[in-house]
């Protein structure tokens, strides 16, 4: 599957996931610490933005990162309390409304999608003060729309999960960064969840991750 329609395949399986939240579902804890649903369903609409916004600058210069070097890495998970994240929390209460919030997603989403259909998956484009080909940054958002989405159902159950094929390219990601491969015991999920610090492994878990389990999590920023 090409990037582009990978990124399509995940945006819009996230989009359609919020869509069908109930409103209380939207107070409920998220796996990014210190963030309710709604918290995360704000940082989405920033997401967006960023999409549209990077998809509209472009660059001459040759890339100097791709989808695997864009990432800085770190092996510390946020804890909540970072001046961005406490903004996000105060910019997600001031909607007031659920609805709002979803109808904001839904709009700058689906337009941040359209965007992405239409760009040129060979052309570059600055953000971070980085440049990326259009293919390389919007496969960083596979592995982005992933996790978040993994973040969103962390304690609604009954809401679908991410699209196997997005766990599978953000696994496949995961390992490249890491440079060596989860067991293959681990299901995409947990080797997603365990690899960039949303859950600690099980003793059974550490035990199959053998040296790898010294370096895990590989926190994504």
């Amino acid at each position: 599957m090409r990037g582009v329609d990978l990124f399509s395949r995940s945006w819009a399986a996230l989009r359609t996931a919020v869509a069908g939240l109930a409103d209380d579902d939207l107070a409920r804890p998220s796996g990014c610490a210190g963030w309710l649903v709604r918290d995360l369903v704000c940082h989405l609409i920033i997401d967006a933005q960023d999409v549209l916004i990077t998809l509209v600058t472009p660059a001459d210069e040759e890339p100097t990162r791709d989808e695997l070097t864009y990432w800085e890495v770190s092996d510390r998970p946020p804890t909540g309390e970072d001046p961005l994240d406490a903004l996000t929390v105060r910019l997600a209460a001031a909607y007031g409304e659920p609805w709002l919030l979803k109808f904001h997603l839904d709009d700058v989403g689906s337009a941040a999608g359209r965007a992405a259909e239409l760009a040129d998956p060979s052309a570059r484009v600055r953000t971070r003060d980085q440049v990326l080909t259009v293919a390389a940054y919007l496969s960083t958002y596979v592995m982005e729309w992933t996790l978040h989405h993994l973040d969103l159902v962390a304690h609604l159950p009954s809401v679908a999960g991410p699209p196997a094929e997005g766990l599978a390219a953000s696994r496949e990601m995961l390992e490249k960064i890491a440079g060596a491969p989860f067991p293959g015991s681990f299901a995409d999920t947990d080797a997603l969840l365990v690899g960039t610090g949303r859950r600690a492994s099980t003793e059974a878990e550490r035990a199959a991750l053998g040296p790898l389990a010294a370096r895990v999590p590989f926190v994504l920023g």
